[in-house]
């Protein structure tokens, strides 16, 4: 099994047409006004809470219908880590990228330490979720979870505030999460991590997209690296993040880059944003590669101390 997530470093800068050698940031990359190197440890990331033995943390196992608009319905496997105490707490939905390799889990741990549930899921056809693997059902997903999440049934049994639900990707996670958002409309945050824009992945060479898919499709089901190929092509321009900007002013906005050759995406839609009037958007770009390998505590403290500038 293959241990990349969206692309190698070589089809990553093929994406951008950029020179970018491992381990050096491109000149085109801003720094980003957040100090990775400077911010503050959360308590969080390495201290326990202290037991509540009323409202223990746990763990729920969920089961997410979606699929409804392509009339093949089907329940998509997910995990809520809830947090310790009583009451209704934040939420974050967290995407995992292509394949799904990464899934973020010590994001995940150390957010509901800090006093957030954190839900995530495997999209159609991926790790066991019923159905077949399509990148235009990944965005339709989350919106399926934060639906789900917001039944007030469900929002009670799982302790959910759904007026502090948040919504985080990474890779091709973050361009689902930045496509669920803008059609949302209600989320209260938003955090890209190292997004790989599938509308601008769309556009390499039909070979190179084959071969990005070749080695990243163990885990889905009903694709071929071909016809992964052939829907990103035939769907570029509705895959592109680049028409969300307007839709996107009003959500707040963590965009975080690494050293992988995509930071051009996400640096796109920031602009894009700002230039339709969007000022609550945080950013911070880290020397490292596409999975934050060496940067986990500077990933897991940007994230906690982002989410704490939301308020109650």
């Amino acid at each position: 099994m293959r241990r990349h997530p969206l692309a190698t470093a070589a089809l990553a800068v093929a994406f951008c047409t950029l020179s970018v050698a491992a381990g050096t940031a491109s000149a085109k990359t801003p720094a980003g006004d957040i100090n990775l190197a400077a911010q503050t440890i959360p308590a969080a990331i390495g201290t326990d809470p202290a037991p509540d033995s009323q409202h223990p943390a746990r763990m729920a196992v969920l089961h997410i219908p979606t699929g409804g608009r392509t009339g093949h319905p089907v329940e998509i496997n997910g995990v809520a880590y809830l947090a310790a105490g009583a009451g209704a707490h934040p939420t974050l939905l967290l995407l995992h990228g292509l394949p799904g390799n990464e899934k973020n889990l010590d994001l995940a741990q150390a957010v509901r330490r800090a006093g957030w549930n954190v839900v995530t899921m495997n999209y159609r056809g991926s790790w066991g979720s019923p159905g077949s693997f399509r990148f235009a059902n990944n965005p339709e997903d989350a919106a399926a979870a934060l639906a789900y999440l917001r039944d007030p049934a469900h929002a009670q049994d799982l302790g959910i505030d759904t007026g502090r639900l948040v919504i985080a990707g990474h890779s091709m996670g973050a361009w689902a999460a930045a496509h669920a958002a803008a059609k949302d409309g209600k989320v209260a945050g938003l955090i890209l991590i190292s997004m790989g824009d599938i509308g601008v992945v769309a556009h390499l060479p039909h070979d190179k997209l084959v071969a990005l898919a070749a080695d990243n499709r163990e885990s889905l089901a009903g694709v071929t690296p071909e016809s992964m190929a052939k829907e990103m092509e035939s769907h570029a321009d509705a895959f592109a993040t680049a028409p969300l900007t307007a839709r996107l002013t009003g959500t707040p906005l963590l965009a975080l880059t690494s050293d992988d050759g995509l930071a051009s995406h996400t640096d796109a839609l920031v602009a894009g944003i700002r230039a339709h009037g969007g000022t609550r958007i945080s950013t911070a770009h880290a020397a490292t590669d596409h999975g934050w390998s060496d940067h986990r505590i500077a990933l897991e403290a940007a994230v906690i101390n982002w989410l704490q500038t939301l308020g109650n």
